[in-house]
């Protein structure tokens, strides 16, 4: 039946208006992406990657098009020319072909276009390994095993395979396409006895066949390099059997693999199916037995009789690499011998802990919206975040930061004018100390309200505190700012008197322009929203903002980094700037343990905050090479080569030349707020708690191995205990920002280790200690600090969460003190909801345990004092009583000196008086000094027996010195004559 003809013309009509339609869309997705990252300044990076992916795309499509469609072709061209008579009678093909013959033109391009379109998108979407195999670095160090630079397993190695995996797809296509246009077309029969085909059709499935072989003996050849990431053994890594069986057999199999394949080639001249089945079963068995049973063999009876001895180089290797790739090979381990009885140590001197964090930010969320939130439609993050910022004497201090971020409309107003033109940001930086609150157990703000005041505004000179980009679900909408600067429309904040609220127009450099027709076309197709293209309120002033979380933000200017999954807000010179930490990852790094990058870092902060999905989950290597920061006002990103030294990073810069700033740009300010990222804290904790043994044997036993420990303040739930920021002071250092991190064994809940890393930029950033527990002194890990706790003021602190009240704990922190480890733990009392009033914790008891030692108080001091004041006053009255008791007795001693001296004095006066009378004539002036210096003596002697009697409490007698023979005071000598 035939159309008319007024349909028949309107049908190509049609299809041309959807065929312009469907462009147009397509170009007003491509283009405005191009107009976003324009305004950001990382045009060379979408160009980079657009222009990469369009050549591997017609690349791609354009070899599978050739090798898949060139062989269609010839078979079809190879076809008999009497066809199907050729072997007598028609076949069961015959009808299948004359229902596709007058078809075939069409079939084929349309099969042609969709294995174009499959092929060249798959091969498109690794335009990362093409532009990784093109910049590679060198590493500077070569692998165990074949000596080769590490750069050809990270960067070569992966692009070799993907090329000879598409080429293998295109051949195992070409073989399944050519085989059926020959049995379609007559080339072969299927009938008995055997297979009868043509010379043509044999030859041309004989050289797809040898190809494919040959292919097979080039990836047998490659697998050899692979062997540095296999997991045959007790570790990742080439094993005793891949480097003596495995790695032979791959070596033997590739000959006998190009062996098979010149014989299949060899069927081209030699008609017969003895050498292609040859060569096949040859390849099958070879690959058995070579490939398979002789591994398992030595596997079975060498290996696993003295697997400790055969693996332990293997083993070897897989610690070095491992430690290497993430970068805990310097980490410092030392014997900590904590002490656990707090009478045996002195803290008075101890100031370390004085200052620490007690505001735990995944509690006090909900007291920073209750107190500071100041109306329904704002928010804050949780868990909020820790900074540090000085206080009025300048010294630095921990603070729990976050932003007032904009939830949307209140409801009922939750129309398009209000959710993209007027609430457009939030408004606010919330700060307050981490070590203190107020009387009522609140956060004590140094920076609060709206507009923000506080003494942290004017010590940062914070300037702009409105935030267009930030965390909250709300971000993932466009809005459209900027407009009539004389007319603004845009809500600030809210204000007491007039309209209620203060309007502001966006002026930052951040943002698409909207002013002209065609872009707003281009957003109106976009999103699907015709109001952008009809809204009177868009002027030329308009700019489109989107894409406002700034780690999608950060990541789509740098798709090649893996992210931090915690971005936190900083004043940094005035304004509010979110920092992201971005990573280099790898699963290609030799001989390196492989594992999930989402158990790694799985923890009690994670389970809290919603993380975006990875590329790619498993990794073996991983730097922290980039800091970037995104302005929470206009949307500015910059990226920071942290680790300038990282090969992965310098490729990626090679790339995209430009894109990464030199670490030397950032300003000082921005400098001390970086901090040591918790993910790849993360992921090297869970490194060392096996990898901190460096020793094969002891390796391979596993008894020193460590866990992390549950967080006992979630109950029963079986989550890891996240790492803190906090100020800690390691054995012989100073006060320093770090994360810190426990281990427990992994049978047992004593605490094994103690693990802490620099986090401030100023200091000795990212110097990783571990305090290693003594074994002879049991030290109470967190469970059992929690379990004291809990059961020692199990009372009294029911009595706090008596009624409508619930009991609440805060992260409970480790901390090196006064030669020990001391537990602190902030205990928060929160009121149930009630009167449109809804429940936030207070800060009301701060729990300390030291060893079996625990103490509870409304203050951090007087719970330390409880723990260790009493052993302190009563060492210093011991002290005080043993020094007075040696006075005691030191006393008696002197008096009784004294008392001997002054008699010795006036003897030896005496003495001398008379030896001065006796001479002849007799020296008067030696008998007067004798008299007066027996004057003196007198005197001392009469002053030592009072003290004598003073000490005794009753006088006793004293000897007195009486010469026999004493002269008169005054003799009058007369001369003889």
């Amino acid at each position: 039946m035939r159309l008319p003809r007024r349909p028949r013309l309107l049908l190509p009509v049609a299809i041309a208006l959807v065929a312009i339609v469907a462009l147009f869309f397509l170009f007003s997705g491509i283009y405005t992406d191009y107009l976003w990252f324009d305004s950001v300044g990382f045009t060379t990076v979408f160009s980079g990657v657009v222009l990469t992916q369009i050549v591997l795309f017609l690349v791609g499509a354009a070899l599978m098009v050739a090798i898949v469609g060139g062989n269609m072709l010839l078979a079809f061209r190879a076809r008999p020319m009497f066809g199907p008579a050729m072997f007598g009678g028609a076949s069961g093909a015959d009808r299948y072909r004359m229902a596709l013959d007058p078809h075939r033109k069409l079939i084929f391009i349309v099969g042609m276009a969709l294995l174009a379109l499959f092929s060249g998108s798959s091969f498109s979407s690794q335009w990362g390994t093409w532009l990784q195999f093109v910049n590679g670095e060198s590493f500077g160090k070569t692998d165990k095993l074949f000596g080769i630079d590490i750069s050809f397993f990270m960067f070569d190695y992966p692009f070799i395979r993907m090329v000879l995996n598409f080429l293998f797809t295109a051949v195992i296509i070409s073989i399944v396409l050519a085989t059926i246009t020959h049995y379609l077309y007559g080339g072969f029969r299927l009938q008995q006895p055997g297979v009868h085909a043509s010379r043509a059709a044999r030859i041309h499935l004989s050289v797809l066949l040898g190809v494919f072989v040959l292919l097979k003996a080039v990836a047998y050849w490659l697998d050899r390099y692979g062997l540095v990431f296999s997991d045959r053994g007790f570790v990742h890594g080439a094993s005793y059997t891949d480097v003596n069986a495995v790695l032979p057999a791959k070596t033997i199999l590739a000959i006998i693999a190009l062996i098979c394949a010149l014989l299949f080639f060899a069927g081209v001249i030699r008609p017969g199916g003895m050498l292609p089945g040859v060569s096949f079963g040859l390849l099958v068995l070879s690959a058995i037995l070579i490939g398979g049973v002789y591994p398992a063999l030595v596997e079975q009876f060498q290996v696993k009789p003295n697997q400790q001895g055969k693996e332990s180089p293997y083993i070897q290797r897989n610690i070095e690499a491992t430690r290497e790739a993430y970068n805990v090979d310097k980490t410092e381990v030392e014997t900590y011998n904590a002490q656990a009885d707090p009478s045996k140590v002195q803290a008075s001197g101890d100031t370390s802990v004085s200052g620490v964090r007690l505001l735990d930010p995944a509690l006090v969320s909900s007291t920073y919206e209750q107190t500071q939130r100041i109306r329904g439609f704002y928010s804050f993050a949780d868990p909020l975040d820790v900074d540090r910022y000085p206080d009025s004497s300048g010294k630095l201090i921990d603070h729990i930061v976050g932003v007032r971020e904009l939830d949307g409309p209140p409801e009922g107003q939750n129309n398009w004018i209000n959710r993209h033109l007027v609430y457009t940001h939030g408004y606010g930086f919330v700060a307050a100390p981490g070590n203190q609150v107020d009387s009522s157990g609140l956060p004590a703000y140094d920076a609060k309200d709206m507009p923000v005041t506080g003494p942290l505004v004017q010590s940062t000179q914070l300037k702009e505190s409105r935030i267009y980009y930030g965390e909250d679900p709300a971000s993932a909408e466009y809005v459209i700012a900027g407009g009539n600067p004389n007319a603004p429309q845009e809500l600030d904040y809210p204000e007491t008197g007039g309209t209620g609220q203060k309007n502001t127009t966006y002026t930052g450099r951040g943002g698409v322009p909207v002013g002209s027709f065609f872009n707003r076309l281009l957003y109106a197709a976009k999103y699907g929203e015709a109001n952008i293209l009809l809204s009177g309120d868009i002027n030329d002033n308009s700019k489109i903002l989107y894409v406002r979380n700034p780690r999608e933000r950060v990541q789509k200017v740098a798709p090649y980094l893996t992210l931090d999954g915690n971005a936190y807000p900083a004043i940094v010179d005035g304004r509010v700037q979110w920092i992201v930490d971005g990573y280099t990852t790898s699963n290609d790094y030799p001989y390196s343990q492989s594992e999930s990058l989402g158990e790694m870092t799985r923890d009690t902060s994670t389970d809290r905050r919603v993380i975006a999905q990875q590329p790619s989950d498993r990794i073996n290597y991983i730097r922290n090479s980039v800091k970037a920061t995104v302005d929470a006002y206009d949307g500015t990103v910059r990226l920071y080569a942290w680790d300038s030294n990282d090969p992965v990073l310098k490729t990626w810069s090679k790339a995209f030349p430009g894109t990464i700033r030199p670490a030397s740009e950032m300003s000082p300010e921005l400098r001390q707020h970086v901090r040591y990222p918790e993910d790849l804290f993360k992921v090297q904790r869970y490194t060392l708690s096996r990898y901190h043994i460096t020793d094969p044997a002891a390796f391979y036993s596993g008894q020193d191995f460590w866990n992390v420990p549950n967080d006992p303040t979630q109950g029963d739930k079986n989550i890891k205990q996240p790492p803190y920021y906090l100020t800690t002071t390691m054995p012989g250092g100073q006060p320093t920002f770090s994360l810190t991190t426990t281990f427990v064994p992994r049978q047992g809940p004593n605490l094994a280790a103690f693990m802490a890393v620099d986090s401030s930029a100023s200091g000795d950033y990212g110097r990783m200690r571990i305090l290693r527990m003594p074994s002879s002194t049991p030290i109470p890990g967190p469970g059992q600090a929690q379990n004291a706790f809990q059961s020692r003021f199990a009372g009294e602190l029911n009595l706090l969460g008596v009624g409508a009240s619930s009991v609440r704990y805060g992260n409970l922190l480790t901390l090196p003190y006064a030669g020990g480890l001391v537990y602190i733990e902030p205990v928060y009392i929160q009121v149930a909801a009630g009167g449109g009033q809804e429940p936030y914790p207070i800060l009301q008891r701060v729990l300390v345990s030291f060893g079996s030692k625990i103490g509870v108080a409304r203050t951090l001091e007087e719970a330390l004092q409880e723990v260790f004041g009493g052993e302190q006053q009563q060492q210093q009255q011991e002290q005080q009583q043993e020094q007075e008791q040696t006075e005691e007795q030191a006393r008696p001693d002197q008096a009784s000196t004294a008392l001997n001296n002054a008699i010795s004095n006036a003897q030896k006066a005496y003495s001398d008086a008379q030896k001065a009378l006796q001479a002849s004539p007799p020296d008067w002036d030696a008998y007067g000094d004798a008299q007066k210096r027996l004057e003196e003596a007198l005197q001392q002697l009469e002053k030592a027996q009072k003290e004598q009697a003073s000490q005794s409490g009753s006088p006793e007698a004293s000897p007195s010195p009486t010469p026999t023979d004493s002269p008169s005071a005054s003799p009058s000598p007369s001369p003889t004559g």
